[in-house]
């Protein structure tokens, strides 16, 4: 972990975060003028993004912490829990936006000011989102950050909702004032979506939930080491942007510790080369020991299959 990776982290979170305060104060303003539900849900949504803008910064700047005396995984969940409270504030927003949007449909109070104003906060907001989502992303690959990640999920969510707002304030253009309020159901649909997937990542890696993709394809670099015959108790986990892989290898039982332990480190190399940031514990055994043992672990058939 280098200086420079952890700067370009807390750099590009940091970057949310401002253009976060800028779109919420822009669509709060413009929203209260014009009285738009669309906008002003809009301000709402923006609003918690930057409190989740906020509560990324700060885990992506605890989440490259070392290892310490009282975490010994280090602190890589504090990305993951950061996502599920990004999930609970989408969540609560969808609650608000449902009840105004179907109170204003109900009473007929769906007149609503559309000015030039009204085009330029919507439209200035795509921009803004496309820009800050795809610097995000990129971080987030580079580095692996699963916080920045849902991070760039949460705001490219943001373009598709303000798509959604600015069809619903040409419609209003047009005298079609009830498309102001369904466009802001439209923005709920979308960020319920949203907050479904987020919600059961994050508790996926928060419970310890096997990554199912990411073992078969350990599996296959495990399996492609010569002098690996078979394997089994192939265990994954995640934490942030850590991974950590245990798994026990079969190796011929007339080989010395030496070359067994060689065979062993080689695992380690290709998995290492492969997948930024993990932790990989690998355990060897000769041949006749695994043979009799390997029935008892409860594991898949991939994860005992000898080399690819």
């Amino acid at each position: 972990m280098t200086e420079h990776m952890i700067n370009e982290k807390k750099r590009v979170a940091g970057i949310s975060v401002f253009a976060a305060i800028f779109l919420t104060g822009f669509k709060l303003l413009i929203g209260i003028v014009t009285g738009s539900l669309g906008i002003l849900s809009e301000a709402l949504h923006s609003g918690l993004d930057l409190v989740a803008a906020v509560i990324t910064y700060f885990s992506v700047r605890i989440s490259d912490k070392p290892a310490d005396k009282s975490h010994h995984f280090g602190h890589g969940k504090i990305e993951n829990f950061s996502a599920l409270i990004e999930t609970i504030l989408l969540v609560i927003t969808c609650v608000w936006i449902v009840y105004e949007a179907i109170n204003r449909l109900l009473t007929g109070d769906i007149h609503i000011e559309v000015t030039m104003w009204s085009y330029i906060v919507v439209v200035t907001s795509i921009v803004v989102d496309v820009s800050r989502s795809r610097a995000l992303y990129r971080v987030a690959h580079k580095y692996n950050s699963q916080a920045l990640e849902a991070d760039a999920l949460h705001f490219s969510t943001d373009i598709w909702s303000s798509a959604v707002v600015l069809a619903g304030l040409v419609c209003s253009n047009f005298g079609i004032y009830a498309a102001d309020a369904i466009s802001a159901l439209g923005v709920a649909l979308i960020v319920l979506s949203i907050s479904y997937k987020l919600g059961r990542r994050a508790i996926d890696v928060l419970l310890d939930r096997s990554p199912d993709k990411l073992c078969e394809e350990i599996a296959g670099m495990v399996g492609s080491v010569p002098g690996v015959r078979q394997f089994h108790d192939l265990k994954v986990r995640v934490a942030g942007a850590d991974t950590f892989i245990n798994v026990t290898i079969h190796v011929n039982p007339e080989l010395n510790v030496s070359d067994a332990h060689s065979i062993s480190h080689k695992v380690e190399e290709i998995i290492s080369e492969k997948i930024q940031r993990c932790e990989i514990q690998v355990h060897y055994e000769p041949e006749e020991y695994n043979e009799m043992n390997v029935a008892d672990a409860a594991v898949g058939d991939w994860q005992k299959a000898g080399p690819a």
